[in-house]
Order: C-alpha cells, then sequence, then structure tokens
C-alpha cells in the first residue's frame, strides 16, 4: 500500500466528511516525502485529537509503512480548507 493511500484510509475513517479529504505527496528532498492532508473545518479536531494525539498517531503508523517499504522519513501537515 502507498503512504498517500495509507493515509487518506486513516483519515477518511475518522473524519466525519470523508468525501471532504484531500492528500497529496511532495518530494522535496531526496530522503524526505512530505504528505499533505486537507480536511474540512469541522473535521480538525477530530483528525488532530487532544493534543494532537491522534495526528501523531496517523504520523506513526505512516511512517512505519515507509520504513518497511523504501525507508524514507515521512512528514505529514495536516490543514483545513
Amino acid at each position: 500500500m502507498k503512504l498517500v493511500e495509507l493515509t487518506e484510509f486513516l483519515v477518511k475513517s475518522i473524519a466525519k466528511q470523508p468525501d471532504m479529504v484531500s492528500v497529496k505527496q511532495f518530494e522535496d528532498e531526496e530522503d524526505i516525502v512530505n504528505i499533505q492532508v486537507f480536511v474540512s473545518e469541522e473535521d480538525m479536531g477530530s483528525v488532530i485529537g487532544k493534543g494532537g494525539s491522534i495526528a501523531n498517531s496517523i504520523r506513526t503508523i505512516v511512517q512505519a509503512a515507509s520504513y518497511i517499504g523504501d525507508n524514507k522519513k515521512v512528514k505529514i501537515n495536516i490543514d483545513s480548507f
């Protein structure tokens, strides 16, 4: 499973409006994968969680999948639109 698909699956599973979730991947540097997640304003609290606990969990799962695959560092940025 690709990192973007995994991230999208995890975020859509949490979001109240899964149709509003948008996930894109950018590779700025050779060893870093940047994933940008956009959710509706209403879903920001659900996706980030209290103290960022859910967002950190998503980052941990996606980073583990990256280490299994190609050993690149993953940065996930969550924003609303």
